[in-house]
């Protein structure tokens, strides 16, 4: 029996809702619908709500991954927007903070409450 559905969506809790609008709108460049509960619209049409949670704790894993054309041109436009690449112990991050040659090339980031997002070669 195989699961029927109309539909679906990913999440994500936050510390503070309006501070997630304002990054994944203004930071990264999604379309947002602002509310309690807001909703990231995805680039391929895909969508994530964004939910408080006072006790938020940060994934420890990638919870989004945007797939780009060009990793290093990525990394400089999240640059400007005054983001840094996460830097991991133990994983070969060249002098930009991505990883290449090992799958995909990838550079980490994060959100305002300690969320890990991705931008990798597609």
């Amino acid at each position: 029996m195989a699961l029927t559905a109309t539909g679906s969506f990913s999440g994500m809790s936050v510390k503070d809702v309006p501070e997630a609008v304002r990054f994944w709108r203004d930071v990264v460049g999604l379309a947002v619908d602002d509310g309690p509960i807001a909703t990231l619209h995805l680039p391929g049409g895909g969508t994530t709500i964004v939910y408080p949670k006072p006790d938020h704790t940060p994934a420890g894993f990638t919870v989004l991954n945007f797939e780009v054309d060009d990793v290093a041109a990525a990394i400089r436009e999240l640059g400007a927007a005054g983001l840094e690449p996460e830097r991991y112990p133990g994983m070969p991050q060249d002098d930009d903070g991505a990883m290449r040659g090992n799958g995909p090339d990838i550079a980490w980031f994060t959100d305002p409450s300690g969320n890990i997002f991705s931008v990798l070669k597609a």
